[in-house]
C-alpha cells in the first residue's frame, strides 16, 4: 500500500507526518530562530512525545492543554497528540495562574504542557522536556483518528473561559490548502502565535501539505522581513498591525528587504485601515493581497482579493463558506447599505463546523451570531461596522472587556469598572478602564495587581479612575456612549454614528 499524502481523502494527521518523513527525511520542516528541523526529525521527536504521552494516560478523544510558545517543541506536541488522536487545546503560556487553572478546570485536560505538576492537579509536562532517549522513535502504530483536530480557547463574553472545538476530525485533506493558495514544496512564514487561531490552522495545514514552515518566536517587524528574505518565503498571514509596523520599517528603509519571493500574503483578524491595505496592494500587488472574515467557529468565511478590494472599497469579502446574512432587531433581512448583526450558518448538508464547552450559541432561526455587525452592498460583499458590540481587538487578538472587568472589579478598592476599547494608530484599538473606587488607586498599582490575574496584552494601557456609579440600578452601561466620552476628555474624536 502507498505511503498516504494529502489529498481529496481524509489522512490521520499522525500518519501524514510519518509518510512526509518517509518521503523526503532531510527535507527542512520547521523553522524556529536559530532551529531548523527536517521531516525525519520532527517525526522522531513526535513519536517519542507520544509514547510519553500515552503513559501519562492520554487517549483518543482526551484534550492536551498545550501552554507553548512558538516553537518546534510546540509543532511536535502537536502531532504527537493526534497520533494518540487527543484533541490539542492550545493556550497562551503567558496565561497567569489563575486564569490557566480556570481553562484546564473547564477542559479537563489528560495532561498539561508547558507546566509543572506542582502547579496543576493533573499530569504535567514543564515547556523544553526531553524524554528519555531510550524511548522509541518508531512510528506509532496504529495512528488513532482525533475526533476533533483543534479545540481553542476564548474568554469569552461573559468574562468566563469557553472552548470552540472543532466540528472537523484529526483526518485531514488538502481542501483548505488549495482554498487558501498554498502550495507542496513551498515556504511558508508564522509570524503569529500559534495558540491564536489564525496562525494554528494555518501553520498546521502547511506542515499538513509538508510545506518548511517557518515560526517566528514573537512578533518582529525587522524578524519577519528577514524570514521571508533569507527563506524566500512565497506565503504568510498577517493581521494589520503586524502589517502596519512591517510598512513602517519598510517606509523608512525603502528598498533594504526583498519581498519578491511572496506570492501569497493574506489578513485576518482585525479591520484593516484603508490606507494600510492601499499601501499593501501597491507594495505586492492586488493580486497577492487577500482577506479573510469569519470566526473560529467556522459556519461562514468571507473572502476578497486586493483586486475585489479596489472595487469595494473597505469590504471583507463576499461568502467563500456557508451562508450570511444581515438582520435588523425584528430579524428581518436588512437590504444594501442597511446596518445589522451578522447571522451564519453553514452550507445546507455539511456538518457542524464546531461545538462550544462552557457556552450556548446565540441563534436564531437556524442562523448564528458572534455578534458582528455589518451591511452588505448590491453585489452581496460585507462591510463590518462596530466589529462586535463590545469586543476589543487589540493587535488582532479578541479581549472581551466582560474578562478584564471581572478581574479589575477583584481588587477590594475598586466598586465598579467599565473597559472599553479606544482608537490606537499601532493597534487598532487598545484598553481602557474606567474604574470605580473606594479609596485612592494609582495605575501602577491597579497593572501590579492585574498582573496575577489577566495575561499582559489583556491588562488596561491606560485607566481612569471616578467616584460615582458606571452602571444604572439594572446593572446596565451604555458602552458606547462611555467609549465616546473617554475619547473626548482624551483629546479625540468620537466615532460619527449617525
Amino acid at each position: 500500500m502507498s505511503a498516504p499524502t494529502l489529498g481529496a481523502a481524509p489522512v490521520p494527521a499522525g500518519a501524514l507526518l510519518t509518510a512526509l518523513a518517509a518521503a523526503e527525511p532531510d527535507r527542512p520542516m520547521i523553522t524556529c530562530g536559530d532551529l531548523t528541523v527536517t521531516r525525519a526529525q520532527l517525526e522522531a521527536q513526535a513519536n517519542r512525545l507520544a509514547r510519553v504521552y500515552r503513559d501519562l494516560g492520554v487517549t483518543q478523544g482526551r484534550f492536551v492543554t498545550i501552554a507553548l510558545g512558538n516553537s518546534v517543541e510546540f509543532v511536535a506536541a502537536l502531532f504527537a497528540v493526534w497520533k494518540l488522536g487527543a484533541v490539542p487545546q492550545p493556550v497562551s503560556p503567558a496565561l497567569p495562574a489563575a486564569e490557566r487553572a480556570e481553562i484546564i478546570a473547564l477542559a479537563d485536560p489528560a495532561l498539561v504542557l508547558g507546566a509543572s505538576a506542582d502547579d496543576v492537579d493533573r499530569p504535567a509536562l514543564p515547556s523544553g522536556y526531553e524524554p528519555d532517549p531510550t524511548v522509541s522513535a518508531a512510528p506509532i502504530d496504529p495512528v488513532a483518528v482525533s475526533p476533533s483536530w483543534k479545540a481553542m480557547t476564548s474568554g469569552g463574553s461573559t468574562g468566563r473561559p469557553k472552548l470552540i472545538v472543532a466540528g472537523a476530525s484529526g483526518a485531514v485533506t488538502s481542501q483548505l490548502a488549495e482554498r487558501v493558495g498554498m502550495r507542496p514544496g513551498g515556504v511558508q512564514l508564522v509570524p503569529g502565535p500559534m495558540h491564536h487561531n489564525a496562525p494554528f490552522i494555518m501553520g498546521a495545514t502547511g506542515a499538513f501539505l509538508g510545506n518548511h514552515v517557518v515560526l517566528l518566536p514573537r512578533f518582529d517587524a525587522v524578524a519577519a522581513l528577514e524570514a521571508i528574505e533569507r527563506h524566500r518565503v512565497d506565503w504568510v498571514q498577517f493581521v494589520p498591525t503586524m502589517m502596519q509596523r512591517i510598512w513602517r520599517v519598510l517606509d523608512e528603509q525603502p528598498g533594504r528587504y526583498d519581498l519578491s519571493s511572496l506570492r501569497v500574503v493574506w489578513h485576518t483578524a482585525a479591520p484593516c485601515p484603508a490606507w494600510l491595505k492601499e499601501a499593501w496592494i501597491e507594495l505586492v500587488g492586488p493580486e497577492r493581497l487577500m482577506e479573510m472574515y469569519g470566526g473560529t467557529e467556522g459556519q461562514a468565511v468571507t473572502v476578497i482579493s486586493g483586486t475585489e478590494w479596489l472595487a469595494h472599497r473597505g469590504s471583507v469579502g463576499r461568502p467563500a463558506l456557508g451562508e450570511m446574512r444581515v438582520l435588523g432587531p425584528d430579524g428581518a433581512e436588512l437590504g444594501p447599505g442597511e446596518i445589522g448583526e451578522i447571522f451564519m450558518r453553514r452550507d445546507p448538508g455539511t456538518p457542524p463546523t464546531y461545538r462550544y464547552v462552557g457556552a450556548d450559541a446565540r441563534e436564531r432561526d437556524g442562523w448564528e451570531s458572534i455578534g458582528d455587525f455589518g451591511s452588505t452592498d448590491a453585489d452581496g460583499y460585507l462591510y463590518l461596522h462596530d466589529r462586535r458590540v463590545d469586543l476589543i481587538i487589540s493587535g488582532g487578538a479578541n479581549i472581551y472587556p466582560a474578562e478584564v472587568e471581572a478581574a479589575v472589579t477583584a481588587h477590594p478598592d475598586v466598586t465598579g469598572c467599565v473597559v472599553v476599547g479606544l482608537p490606537d494608530g499601532d493597534l487598532g484599538q487598545r484598553v481602557h478602564a474606567v474604574v470605580q473606587t473606594s479609596a485612592a488607586l494609582s495605575d501602577e498599582e491597579l497593572r501590579t495587581f492585574l498582573a496575577e490575574r489577566l495575561v499582559r496584552y489583556k491588562i488596561p494601557r491606560s485607566f481612569r479612575c471616578v467616584s460615582t456609579p458606571l452602571r444604572d440600578d439594572a446593572g446596565k452601561v451604555r458602552r458606547a456612549d462611555l467609549r465616546d466620552r473617554e475619547i473626548a476628555l482624551l483629546g479625540g474624536d468620537p466615532p460619527d454614528r449617525s
